[in-house]
């Protein structure tokens, strides 16, 4: 059914200001602003849609349409056609996925209802508004929609208490609330604080606020631009320069809710290789060939715990992609067949850049022009820029031919046993420009299922384009090998890039201002999609001083990809550098990443069925942790703080350089001291404030503590109710443990923990060829029983034993019963802790202690 309200032009006189805007919630809030082209406001007729509805404002055009209960999805255009609908971000599944409706129109609006949402929009005004069931508003509009030219752009209201998390790894605090950001991916060597933009486009943000949050994702690949309240206060807004106004809305309650449903909609990250997860060890560059092995026999002689070497450009010849310096690398592949044999994955660097060189028999150039894959010049003439080659071109990889031969071109490299790829320089980077990028104008051939055959120029390709080269990477990997799980790190990417490739925050400083960027960076990365991320540990350019290095490898310890990197120039900076006793502190924090693997191997697995991040700001799991509902991680007091999974915290200072006393803030009442496993004492009752006087920070928190940072230790604490799996200390995680799985059961409420085991290699776990575990423990007042649930799964687990350890609780009798039998033998109990040793056949077993 179709209703035609009076009808008004929807083309406005370029003199139209937007202080003379039709009634709007911010009216009055207006910047000065230039004319505004074409404005949304006021609704002309609208037409009732199975599943949402279709609005006009005259030749203008709305779509909004839910997905799913708790998301919608919304289009807009300047005329009756809606543009095509086709996306590189979202996957085709949820993009076809689509609910039933009820309409839910009144006197002043008109939109329907999920069992999730209200969508409403004005009659009058053409303002769009979401709320929940209970009538909470989630979003809505603050001023129209307004077109300039081929550019839009969108406002919403942006109340005081809420706050805003994602875009990637932008840098600066974890709360994006008074910044403003552009997507544009650029090279941004040495990037500081305030730098933007930076490598990767990643249109999606989260609102939070009073405990309920809110996702929205921009799908559009032009340069973008995003304000959370720095232009226009109370407003937030966000545009691009050309392309579709298309944009999804969807709704929690819960944040881990949210970043799920974000998954569902772009993808998760594939589940990793174990190896992935071990600590890495790079430089620009190890060479020639010696100095590598003496890299991995030192690792080795030191018996500091590795999985990886990484060779940047210099092993190749000249710079150019897909070749190797015999000169200096006179043995590559007996060198790479070395280090496997040490337990070394070497990890290749293989730049997109091509070089110019033809008639060298430089076979990627000479087959890349034979099969027409380089992005073309408006006179159809191959682009060549300056990269590391020299003159390079480019694959176009928005032709699925294209990435289809690049990907062939890791054929010889997978051959010799290189275990992964990194795609560098991806932006792309290109030297001799002013914009250090193509120029806009370079022409790319779109021919790519889903989309209309097409060209298009840079500009509309250029943040999507990193992502496809590591899209293409993965892909011919996998062809390569089909039952082997590739390894690619990429540094530019765009939404959904998560499905084909970890990636870094880039060319970091050896500073310890950027020490305390990487958490909210690594955070944010987490929040939007990217599960496996990482920073150069220590900085990338320049050298470090001994103490941050050392502090930084202790931080990375608990951060999902652990690398250390730097640039060429700069010091050695491996962990044995500063001296005996520096290195034996950082040795220990990776021993302890080394101990901690099926806990860190369980949340990958998690991640990659569900999207929620390994690294998590504190309010992922406890939104309700401060008493007005507050993020608790927008406290000054806790932006060193970071989650690794639902159960470990850990309590860098908020800055890192410090000597002084911090306070940890708890986002629950009840935890555990990591190393000792005492709970964490409570904190002595505050000092009755004074009359009318507002509370402090640490008096409205459940639980907090002061610290003295020190350089030899990190503070680190484990949930209440967690259950861990520890495992026997090896020296890389090709090596198989050696004794029995620990499972640390810290009594509280909720106990409960988890473990996922494979060969960490293939994808045989697709078949079954996997093992799970159930923990669960409940305290009472007379004892504690655990439950260890039985091997789910045809994966045979590496242990024959598990030692059980509790802590926070001592029996009162001594007594222990294994599956209803006697067995007080077993109890081993300190100060600390009760522990017991049992066999575990697979089956299941239920202890009793009292």
């Amino acid at each position: 059914m179709t209703n035609t309200l009076h009808a008004r032009s929807v083309l406005l006189p370029l003199t139209f200001f937007l202080l003379i805007a039709l009634p709007f919630p911010l009216r009055g809030q207006i910047p000065p602003a230039a004319a505004v082209a074409v404005q949304l406001n006021h609704l002309t007729s609208f037409s009732a849609l199975p599943n949402g509805i279709d609005l006009q404002h005259g030749e203008a055009r709305m779509q909004i349409v839910a997905l799913r209960e708790n998301v919608v999805r919304i289009r807009v255009s300047l005329s009756k056609e809606l543009p095509e609908d086709a996306s590189w971000a979202v996957l085709k599944e949820a993009k076809q996925s689509t609910v039933a409706v009820t309409p839910d129109n009144t006197p002043g609006a008109v939109g329907f209802r999920t069992q999730a949402l209200r969508v409403s929009v004005n009659r009058q005004t053409f303002a769009m508004t979401i709320a929940d069931p209970d009538g909470n508003v989630l979003q809505q509009d603050a001023l129209p929609t307004e077109f300039h030219g081929d550019s839009f752009r969108v406002y919403k209201t942006m109340p005081q208490d809420e706050h805003y998390f994602g875009l990637g790894d932008k840098p600066g605090p974890l709360d994006r609330r008074g910044q403003a950001f552009t997507m544009w991916n650029t090279d941004a060597y040495g990037f500081q604080e305030s730098t933007d933009p930076i490598y990767k486009t990643i249109p999606y943000f989260m609102t939070f606020r009073a405990g309920r949050a809110l996702g929205v994702f921009i799908d559009n690949t032009w340069r973008s631009s995003f304000d959370f309240g720095k232009q226009i206060p109370n407003t937030y807004s966000f545009g691009a320069t050309n392309g579709p106004l298309d944009y999804y809305v969807f709704y929690g309650p819960t944040p881990k809710q949210v970043v799920e449903t974000y998954s569902w909609l772009t993808g998760t990250m594939s589940l990793p290789p174990l190896w992935s997860l071990g600590f890495q060890q790079s430089r620009y560059s190890y060479t020639p060939q010696s100095r590598v092995i003496e890299i991995a026999d030192h690792l080795r002689a030191d018996h500091i715990p590795a999985d990886a070497i990484y060779l940047d450009i210099d092993y190749q010849q000249q710079n150019r992609p897909f070749t190797v310096d015999h000169n200096e690398f006179p043995d590559f592949t007996g060198m790479i067949s070395q280090l496997a044999s040490k337990n070394f994955h070497v990890v290749a660097i293989t730049d997109l850049h091509i070089a110019n060189y033809p008639g060298h028999g430089y076979a990627p150039y000479d087959t890349g022009i034979g099969g027409d894959h380089f992005v073309k010049n408006p006179d159809g003439s191959v682009y060549s820029g300056m990269v590391w080659p020299g003159p390079s071109v480019f694959p176009d990889f928005t032709r699925a031919k294209t990435r289809d031969w690049w990907g062939g071109l890791y054929r010889d490299f997978s051959k010799m046993g290189i275990a992964g790829f990194w795609n560098d320089m991806n932006e792309p980077s290109v030297f001799n420009t002013p914009t250090k990028t193509m120029p806009e104008d370079v022409i790319h051939r779109i021919d790519e299922p889903g989309f209309a055959k097409r060209t298009a120029r840079h500009a509309e390709i250029h943040n999507v384009y990193g992502m496809e080269n590591s899209r293409a990477t993965f892909d011919g990997l996998l062809r390569l090998n089909p039952d082997s799980r590739p390894f690619v790190l990429t540094r530019a990417t765009y939404a959904g890039g998560q499905r084909y490739a970890a990636t870094w925050t880039g060319d970091n400083s050896s500073t310890w201002n950027h020490l305390r960027l990487t958490t909210p960076m690594l955070e944010n990365l987490g929040l939007s999609g990217f599960a496996l991320s990482g920073a150069d540990v220590g900085g990338f350019a320049g050298t470090p001083q001994p103490d941050l290095l050392t502090k930084w490898i202790e931080i990375a310890s608990f951060q999902p990809i652990d690398r250390d990197h730097t640039e060429k120039g700069s010091g050695d900076q491996e962990p044995w550098v500063g001296g005996p006793e520096a290195e034996s502190i950082r040795r220990r924090f990776i021993e302890e990443r080394y101990r901690l693997m099926p806990y860190l191997y369980t949340l990958a697995e998690e991640s990659s069925r569900t999207g929620l991040p390994i690294e998590r700001p504190l309010f992922l799991e406890f939104p309700d942790a401060t008493s007005d509902h507050h993020p608790i991680d927008v406290d000054p007091e806790a932006a060193g703080e970071f989650l690794l999974g639902p159960d470990i915290l850990i309590a860098a200072p908020p800055y890192p350089d410090k000597l002084d006393n911090y306070i940890v803030e708890f986002p629950s009442a009840e935890w555990y001291d990591y190393w000792t496993g005492q709970p964490v004492p409570k904190p002595a009752p505050p000092v009755a404030p004074k009359a009318n006087a507002p509370p402090s920070p640490p008096d409205s928190l459940p639980l907090t503590i002061r610290i003295h940072p020190e350089m030899a230790s990190l503070p680190v604490f484990v949930r209440a109710g967690a259950i861990l799996p520890i495992a026997p200390l090896t020296q890389s995680t090709s090596e198989i443990p050696q004794g029995a799985l620990t499972l640390r059961v810290y009594a509280g409420d909720a106990c409960a923990g988890h473990l996922y085991l494979d060969d960490g290699k293939t994808y045989a776990y697709k078949a079954g060829v996997s093992l799970r575990m159930d923990f669960q423990c409940e305290v009472r007042a007379d004892g504690i029983t655990l439950r260890l649930g039985e091997h789910k799964g045809s994966y045979p687990a590496w242990w024959k034993q598990i030692r059980i350890e509790i802590y926070g609780w001592s029996p009162r009798k001594r007594t222990v019963r294994l599956n209803g039998i006697s067995a007080d033998a077993m109890l081993d109990s300190s100060t600390t802790r009760v522990a017991l040793t049992i066999p575990d056949d697979g089956r299941g077993e239920l202890i009793e202690l009292e």
